[in-house]
């Protein structure tokens, strides 16, 4: 299994970006899909978490109706476009997979992932 995360890059606070992680060697549409963050000395937090089919979404309360995350299942992607980016949301974002039947937002933690992206560096400058 490969995630392969893309998209990061610098922006000024108020911008947007979005994020992009493609899919490999797994039945896509049989796993949960999640973003998480994680800054310097902070833990990996979760940020985002969409079901296999992708009709369920949850969120970190601080990204709500900021950030939208998304998939598509033909082409095995995951997608998390931020708007209004704040200097607090700079981090390098991870795209995580878990099979999992339940809904999104049980899978919130990061033990529960089984599969994880390589990481892209968002950096919002104030």
């Amino acid at each position: 299994v490969q995630l392969q995360a893309s998209g990061g890059g610098l922006v000024q606070a108020g911008g947007s970006l979005r994020l992009s992680c493609a899919a490999s060697g797994l039945t896509f549409s049989s796993y949960v899909m999640g973003w998480f963050r994680q800054a310097p000395g902070k833990e990996r937090e979760f940020v985002a978490a969409i079901s296999g089919r992708g009709g369920n979404t949850y969120y970190l309360d601080s990204v709500k109706g900021r950030f939208t995350i998304s998939r598509d299942n033909a082409k095995n992607g995951v997608y998390l476009q931020m708007s209004s980016l704040e200097p607090e949301d700079t981090a390098v974002y991870y795209c995580a997979a878990t099979y999992g039947y339940r809904g999104p937002s049980y899978y919130t933690k990061v033990h529960q992932y089984d599969f994880w992206g390589q990481g892209t560096q968002v950096t919002v400058s104030s």
